[in-house]
């Protein structure tokens, strides 16, 4: 909710000479003078209540600045969810949908978390602009209206761009890039209150369209002479919303592994049990189909974002009680979206686990050994769980500090990705790494929230995530120019081909991972496909939905939009995709594979001689 609870605070005005473009200097003397002046060199406390609407729920945020030293804390109650985030003048944290805390150290989250604090309490007003960079954007007209643009980079902050008003001076825009959205922020509306010109309209967009825009109007402003750093600290608490049978202090249940996927059975207000999958990176979801089934309401048109450049449309849904293994975790708000289709992963799947349950126990899984347990957080022992890792929460995602091929980098650690690691496009093209990896191929490589995700495939040397080295790895460098991997405030994200040789275990209390090495080789590692082609499952056989150029694929004559109908002699209808995929992967270079391929030309036999593409 970040995005969602964007500072209130700006304002600016006084008309200066036509015939001189006005300084850095003499734009923020305007904005401080049009927006009370001496009123707020006093300092204090200034409290806002805004009335909020947008994405379909309505709801109402409080937000609270010391004025001094932009210290913020801000909360919401929005439809069914209410949480909040804040900075303490070192520490960013989030209180999330489910009423835990975390402090918020990964990707841009607490530079972002500055930034809200310099403009809240209006640091550039001050000598040297308090440390900060600015430099001017020039003078940009935007329907109809003339605007003195500045950008700005806050002392270990991050550049946001300032938009005032040329004929009023008030602020009436900020641009701000926050991971890979870019979320623009207008006041307008402007009213006094104790001498302080406030906006009495905020609108939020983060660039997924005009259906889902925020609105928060002002309906409340209290200035208080007094600062109490306690309503700016991290809110304390423990959750007491789990338990596990019997008061046992740990549960052990089956996984299963598929697409480099964990999934495993869970049960939903008593119903089930449901196919779900357990993603690091990921939140508490239902599918529609899970929430129409189990009667639950769903509320809210919200954007859902991903790999893929599409906006998944998402509701919010209360469930009363979720079950997994012998423990149960009530009370919980959950997203409801089709966040990856069925066709692609190749069974049905009816919900995520996420970061609301990870977040609660301490959690192992044994990819090997096909287990997941969850430890109550006061009874876990970590001496036999192997090395330590610590990390930092990029929002909700746990993120370790680590290199690839001696580049340093922050990498997220996430089991709901099926590959090795993803290198993001802002840190591939920085690193010239595609220059430095001749050997590679461009294509799909991956599938969920927002469609399909591209990237240039190629091997590389060594991954290392804290002291531990993973050699021989299959890296991806993302070509996305929108969604998750277009980020540029981490390097890398870790899937699930790396992590399954491994016995993972994550303690989210004390924000340490460890790895201990799983005993004996550990199949289907270290490799990529060797067909040139990424298929999904239809209902006669196998969809092909991407054909790398040149590829094996391409060279037997397969096209996009082909159905494979037979694979060896076998109704491919018969064949799970994920298995597939596995034999094609895994099968030796030079095997060749029996198709049989249908389209809207006729059927056709074709033979698939398989080969090494990195």
């Amino acid at each position: 909710m970040r995005c969602l609870l964007a500072a209130v605070f700006m304002a600016g005005l006084t008309a200066l000479p036509a015939f001189a473009a006005p300084t850095i200097t003499e734009i923020l003397a305007a904005n401080k003078a049009a927006s009370g002046g001496s009123a707020w060199d006093h300092g204090g406390t200034l409290g806002i209540d805004s009335a909020y609407s947008g994405q379909g729920l309505t709801g109402t945020t409080h937000a609270l600045a010391d004025l001094k030293t932009g210290s913020w804390a801000d909360s919401y109650s929005i439809g069914p969810m209410t949480g909040g985030s804040g900075f303490d003048g070192d520490k960013a944290w989030m209180k999330d949908m489910s009423g835990t805390v975390t402090i918020q150290a990964g990707g841009d989250q607490r530079q972002i978390a500055i930034n809200e604090a310099y403009r809240r309490a209006n640091l550039w007003w001050r000598p040297g602009f308090s440390g900060a960079t600015i430099t001017s954007g020039g003078t940009k007209t935007d329907h109809g209206a003339t605007y003195d643009v500045l950008k700005v980079t806050p002392k270990d902050g991050k550049i946001f761009t300032a938009w005032f008003d040329a004929r009023t001076h008030l602020l009436a825009r900020i641009a701000e890039k926050q991971g890979a959205l870019t979320i623009t922020t207008s006041y307008s509306a402007y009213r006094p209150v104790n001498g302080l010109m406030l906006p009495g309209k905020t609108v939020i967009d983060e660039g997924s369209g005009a259906k889902y825009l925020q609105t928060l109007s002002l309906t409340k402003a209290n200035l208080s002479a007094k600062t109490n750093a306690a309503d700016f600290a991290p809110p304390k608490g423990a959750v007491t919303d789990f338990t596990i049978a019997g008061d046992a202090k740990e549960t052990i249940f089956p996984i299963r592994i598929i697409n480099n996927h964990i999934y495993g059975d869970v049960m939903v207000n008593g119903k089930g049990p449901y196919n779900f999958i357990f993603d690091t990176g990921g939140h508490n979801i239902l599918t529609p189909a899970t929430a129409k089934a189990l009667g639950v309401k769903t509320e809210g048109e919200l954007p859902g974002h991903g790999v893929g450049t599409k906006v998944a449309e998402t509701g919010i849904a209360k469930v009363d009680s979720l079950k997994l293994g012998d423990a149960t975790v009530k009370h919980q708000v959950f997203v409801v979206m089709n966040f990856v289709p069925n066709e692609v992963e190749g069974v049905t799947v009816d919900g995520m686990v996420g970061f609301e349950v990870f977040r609660r126990f301490v959690t192992r899984i044994d990819y090997g050994g096909g287990t997941m347990t969850l430890t109550k957080p006061a009874a876990f022992e970590a001496k036999t769980a192997g090395t330590p890792i610590p990390f930092n929460f990029n929002s909700h995602i746990p993120q370790v500090k680590g290199s690839f091929e001696g580049l340093p980098g922050l990498f997220d650690i996430d089991t709901g990705a099926r590959d090795d690691v993803t290198l993001l496009g802002p840190f591939v093209e920085k690193e010239n790494l595609r220059a430095k990896h001749p050997k590679g191929v461009l294509v799909v490589d991956g599938w969920g929230v927002g469609g399909p995700a591209r990237g240039y495939v190629t091997r590389g040397k060594e991954l290392t995530l804290g002291p531990v080295k993973i050699p021989n790895v299959v890296a991806s460098f993302s070509v996305q120019k929108k969604g998750a991997f277009s980020d540029a405030s981490y390097q890398g994200n870790v899937g699930g081909g790396i992590l399954k040789r491994f016995i993972v275990t994550f303690d989210y209390d004390h924000q340490i991972m460890y790895l201990k090495p799983q005993p004996g080789p550990v199949a289907d590692t270290g490799v990529f496909d060797r067909s040139g082609m990424w298929i999904n499952q239809a209902k006669d056989g196998m969809e092909v939905m991407d054909v790398t150029a040149g590829g094996p694929a391409a060279k037997a004559g397969v096209e996009l939009g082909d159905v494979i109908t037979m694979v060896n002699g076998k109704n491919a209808t018969a064949i799970p995709v994920y298995e597939l995929r596995r034999m094609l992967r895994n099968a030796a270079a030079g095997s060749v594979v029996a198709l049989t391929i249908k389209n809207a030309k006729g059927t056709r036999e074709t033979r698939l001689t398989l080969a090494d593409q990195i």
